[in-house]
């Protein structure tokens, strides 16, 4: 079977001029395509690019071991009903690597063609647009299906897929369901949905039972009247005592760190093993009240504190002004900044630090979940309501800090309810009567500067004059170089980590440009020390394999330093893009209706959209 001529016509044209028509194509798949736009990924590549050897992908099948051994059991359910429908089922981690595939074997043969296999890594990033990667980035079920991959690779595939999350709701892996794309059958994106929906149960529950066990441990301890918490592996809190409990409203999950933020001073640790096969559980820990005279507000829960760069220590700066009034910050800064650490170190510092920090995701959140999502809910408000209602974001945040990241994404519509919200300082629960009066400070942040959304109508002028009170920017790493030593430094002693590198190991990562900033760098420290657990010295042989692989965009770390320096508009080019601007804010965004609006054919003004940069 042919790829879909329609598909593959609407494929060619975006890949080529960059131009698509949005009825052709199913929204999630657009954007998608956009991503891999973007990322600069290939879309002529005939097969996966990215594969572990041996020795790295049996680490990374121990990182995942609990997944694994959660999930396999169900596959093997399937594979009767695969191999008979000519489909094959695959267990990828959150890194996008396949752990295991089982299967009609006339299929795993055509996938290994296209090394669709076990060690390869299959996201956005690596191979475009696919159910897999595109189910890891929007964190919902997908089915891609034929010249909807972005990649040729896949062009004669049709897969399905669906996320697997732990008991906090995180990604942990991925279950797809694919076959060649002639033999697609139509219950494969419900499969993949059951089958993922049994493994997240299976793990809840395994989960659930390493937490009853690692409580059980400190009953007694938990009951009495002193500071005291239990942690999970991730150091997450999951029992505390009164002091702690009264304290926080938002205790349970809290990471212990921000603990020590607080008054509090650790006087005891004890690492809590299991009776049944002598597996770490977690660790509890004994707290005391600090002496008030002691107590001193830091910026330990911003990334980089020690930075020596001018940027940076202005930056630095302003957080510190910014926490010495109760006045809205809005943060701005490229993604894997630490806007969000940057939220909660202003909070740490100010007055409110005694009360809960509360971030909200609003770009993670659906539409039609925001308002209860941010506002709550009463009894009865909508099917499937709890009993008793449930505390909305901003209740949630009461004495303390609310972090609305990503607020550029919220609906244009939902902006009239926040904005009330914000200057009257009471909520109504969805489906309730009463207001609650709310005494909270509000902190804002997006990857892009609130004056763009403003001017391309992506948020009401009224809220933005509310939340751009105070504006801060956290500047990307490529404006920073020199604080990757003292970022390293702080990422070594956060996870107690002793490993040496040479000099020329620190001028290789200054040498590149960190499109994903400090996440980025920190996931790189993250790989390297899942392969050398214990440190030592690690010289140029043995990390000199995972920085030529650590950016598969550009395939080498050796690459020119970022730069951005745009030419500047001549008065033509000033008043079309004005033009568009308006146009887009006058129609909401619909470019069709902007089109018309602006008297230019539609081709004309996408082509204008492209040059300036607002699609």
């Amino acid at each position: 079977m042919n790829p879909t001529p329609c598909y593959l016509n609407t494929w060619k044209r975006f890949v080529r001029e960059g131009l698509l028509d949005r009825s052709r194509l199913d929204k999630r798949v657009m954007e998608s395509w956009h991503r891999c736009k973007q990322a600069n990924v290939n879309p002529y590549l005939d097969k996966g690019q990215s594969l572990l050897e041996k020795e790295l992908f049996s680490v990374q099948k121990k990182k995942y071991s609990l997944f694994l051994n959660a999930a396999l059991p169900y596959l093997n359910k399937i594979n009767q009903q695969l191999k008979e429908s000519d489909m094959m089922a695959l267990l990828i981690d959150a890194d996008g690597y396949v752990l295991s595939l089982t299967g009609s074997q006339r299929t795993l043969v055509e996938a290994k063609k296209i090394n669709f296999m076990e060690g390869a890594r299959w996201t956005e990033a690596d191979v475009g647009t696919n159910a897999i990667g595109t189910a890891l980035v929007i964190g919902e079920a997908v089915a891609i299906n034929g010249t909807e991959h972005f990649s040729v690779a896949s062009h004669h595939w049709s897969c399905s897929a669906a996320p697997i999350r732990d008991a906090d709701g995180t990604i942990i892996g991925v279950i797809d369901i694919s076959c060649m794309a002639d033999q697609r059958h139509p219950f494969m994106l419900g499969m993949a949905s059951t089958v993922a929906y049994a493994i997240e149960r299976e793990i809840q529950v395994q989960q659930k039972r390493k937490e009853m066990e690692l409580i059980s441990h400190c009953l007694q301890q938990v009951e009495a009247d002193e500071p005291y918490v239990v942690c999970n592996e991730k150091k997450q809190i999951v029992s505390a005592s009164k002091p702690i409990r009264d304290r926080f409203s938002d205790w349970y999950g809290m990471d212990v760190e921000r603990l020590m933020g607080e008054p509090f001073a650790i006087r005891g640790t004890q690492i809590i093993q299991s009776e049944q096969d002598g597996k770490m559980l977690g660790m509890s820990f004994s707290l005391e009240e600090a002496a008030k005279s002691n107590i001193t507000v830091s910026f330990a829960q911003f990334p980089g504190e020690s930075g020596t760069s001018t940027v940076f220590q202005q930056t630095l700066s302003e957080l510190k002004r910014a926490a010495q009034t109760d006045a809205n910050v809005y943060i701005w800064g490229e993604t894997g900044t630490g806007k969000e650490l940057a939220a909660r170190a202003i909070h740490l510092a100010s007055e409110r630090h005694k009360g809960p920090f509360i971030a909200v995701n609003c770009g993670a959140i659906p539409e039609s979940l925001l308002e209860s999502e941010l506002f709550g809910y009463a009894e009865g408000a909508f099917t499937g309501a709890k009993r008793h209602g449930a505390k909305g974001k901003f209740e949630q945040a009461q004495k303390g800090t609310l972090f609305l990241d990503e607020i550029g994404e919220i609906p244009y519509t939902m902006q009239v309810a926040l904005l009330r919200v914000i200057e009257e300082r009471k909520v109504v629960p969805l489906g309730g009567t009463h207001e609650i009066p709310l005494d909270i400070r509000i902190i804002t942040a997006t990857h892009r500067n609130m004056n763009e959304l403003l001017k391309e109508g992506k948020i009401r002028e009224d809220l933005y004059y509310r939340l751009h009170v105070y504006p801060i920017n956290i500047p990307p790493l490529r404006e920073r170089k020199e604080d990757i030593v003292d970022l390293y430094r702080y990422y070594q002693k956060k996870h107690q980590w002793n490993a040496a590198f040479p000099e020329s190991f620190f001028r290789k990562l200054e040498a590149y440009h960190w499109p994903g900033n400090i996440r980025e760098l920190f996931n790189l420290f993250e790989h390297i020390r899942v392969l050398f657990p214990k440190g030592g010295w690690i010289g140029e042989s043995q990390y000199a394999a995972v920085l030529e692989a650590m950016d598969q965009k550009k395939q080498k770390l050796h690459l020119p330093e970022y730069t951005e320096n745009p030419k500047e508009l001549t008065l033509r080019e000033r008043i079309q893009k004005q033009t568009v601007i308006e146009a887009l804010h006058k129609t909401k965004g619909h470019v069709s209706e902007a089109a018309r609006s602006a008297g230019v054919p539609r081709s004309t003004f996408y082509k204008w959209m492209r040059k300036y940069k607002l699609s």
